[in-house]
C-alpha cells in the first residue's frame, strides 16, 4: 500500500523548540531521580541500622562521597537508557541520510506516532520522494535528449554523404538540403532551450521591467509561428483589445512563443486556435486554447516540471524544457499559470500582475 506523505512548507524551518524542551525535561528528570535515589538509599540504610545516624551527623564527608558516587552511577545508568530511547530516531535519520547520499532514494523514515519527530519524518520523506522523482525525470530526460540530439546529427551525416554523389538528381538534392535545414533548426531549438533554462533558473528577480503593448507582442508571436499553424490549416480566433503590461518584455516573449508553439503542435488539423486577453482589476489574464487530445488530470501539474513529458507518443515533438521555462518566468513575475482540459480542448491560462 502506497503511503501518502503530509505536504509541508519546505521554506519554513522545522521547529526545534519542542525537541530541545524534551531533552531538557529528560535531563531534569534524571537529576531529580538521582537525588531521590540518594536520599532514599540514605534513609533505607539509616532505618535498617546499616549506617548509624551519628555517622551522618558526625561528618559530612561520607555523605558527600556517597552522594557523588550515587549521582555518577545513577546518572550514567539513566543517561544510557535515555540515549538509547531518544537517540535511536536520530541514528535512523543519519543512516537514512547516508543512504540518500549514496543514491538510494527509496529510503523512508517511520517514527511511529511520535508527534515530536513528525516534522522531521515528513520533511525527510518529502525530500527523498522529490529527489527520487527529479532523478528519475533527469535520467529519462538525458536519455531522450541524447537520442534527440543523436537522431538529427545521424540524419544530417547520412544526407551529406548522399549529397556527395555526382549522379544525384537535382530534385533529390534539393529535398535533402531542405531536410538538413529542418534538422539543423531542430538542433538549434533544443540547444537554445537548454541555454534559456540555465539562464532563467539563475535569475532570482526581474531586473528589466518596462511598460509595453502586450497585445502587439502576442500578435508578433503568432506571426513568428505562422508557418507552423498555416501548415496545419488552423483558424485563428483572437479576442483582445490593446492592453499594456509592465514586465520583462524579452522573458514574456519566451512565454507566448512556448505556449503557442505547444498549442499548435498538439492541435488537431483544421481546428481553431484561440487567444484571449482579459484586463481584470488586479491582473491581466491570457488564455490560449487549442482543439485536440486532452491532457490527463494527473499530468496537468507535472507538465511544468523540468524534463517532464506528458505522453511517450509525443516525446519526439518536444523535450520537456519549454513549459519549465514558462513556469519559472511566470513565477519571477509573481504570476500564476495553470491548465484546463476537457471536451477535446486544452487551455493554458497565464495571470500576471499589471
Amino acid at each position: 500500500m502506497k503511503r501518502k506523505f503530509k505536504k509541508i512548507n519546505l521554506e519554513k524551518p522545522i521547529a526545534t523548540a519542542k525537541i530541545n524542551g524534551f531533552f531538557i525535561l529528560i535531563i531534569g528528570i534524571i537529576q531529580l531521580l538521582s537525588i531521590a535515589v540518594i536520599f532514599g538509599l540514605g534513609a533505607i540504610l539509616t532505618g535498617t541500622g546499616v549506617i548509624e545516624r551519628e555517622w551522618w551527623q558526625g561528618s559530612s564527608i561520607p555523605y558527600i562521597i556517597l552522594m557523588v558516587l550515587s549521582s555518577v552511577i545513577i546518572g550514567i545508568g539513566f543517561s544510557a537508557l535515555a540515549s538509547k530511547l531518544l537517540l535511536t530516531p536520530y541514528k535512523s535519520l543519519v543512516n537514512a541520510m547516508v543512504k540518500v547520499s549514496r543514491g538510494d532514494y527509496s529510503v523512508r523514515l517511520h517514527f511511529g506516532k511520535s508527534q515530536t519527530l513528525k516534522e522531521v519524518e515528513d520533511g525527510f520523506n518529502t525530500m527523498a520522494q522529490e529527489i527520487s522523482r527529479t532523478e528519475m525525470l533527469r535520467t529519462d530526460f538525458v536519455n531522450n535528449f541524447s537520442h534527440e540530439f543523436k537522431t538529427p546529427i545521424a540524419s544530417i551525416k547520412g544526407l551529406l554523404e548522399l549529397l556527395k554523389r555526382e549522379d544525384l538528381p537535382k530534385k533529390k538534392r534539393q529535398e535533402y538540403i531542405e531536410i538538413i535545414e529542418e534538422e539543423t533548426t531542430r538542433l538549434l531549438e533544443m540547444s537554445s532551450k537548454v541555454l534559456q533554462l540555465s539562464k532563467i533558473e539563475n535569475e532570482s528577480e526581474i531586473k528589466r521591467l518596462v511598460r509595453y503593448n502586450l497585445s502587439e507582442q502576442i500578435r508578433d508571436s503568432i506571426v513568428m509561428l505562422e508557418k507552423k499553424w498555416d501548415k496545419k490549416s488552423l483558424d485563428l480566433d483572437l479576442d483582445f483589445d490593446e492592453i499594456e503590461i509592465k514586465a520583462d518584455e524579452e522573458m514574456l516573449q519566451h512565454v507566448w512563443l512556448n505556449i503557442l508553439d505547444n498549442a499548435i503542435k498538439f492541435a488537431r488539423d483544421e481546428s481553431v486556435l484561440s487567444v484571449k486577453i482579459e484586463d481584470n482589476e488586479n491582473a491581466i489574464q491570457v488564455s490560449i486554447t487549442n482543439e485536440g487530445e486532452e491532457i490527463k488530470k494527473e499530468d496537468r501539474e507535472k507538465i511544468f516540471s523540468k524534463f517532464y513529458q506528458a505522453e511517450s507518443s509525443h516525446k519526439s515533438e518536444g523535450n520537456g524544457i519549454g513549459l519549465s521555462i514558462v513556469k519559472h518566468i511566470v513565477n519571477l513575475h509573481k504570476g500564476e499559470i495553470f491548465v484546463e482540459s476537457g471536451n477535446q480542448k486544452t487551455t493554458f491560462i497565464v495571470k500576471l500582475p499589471k
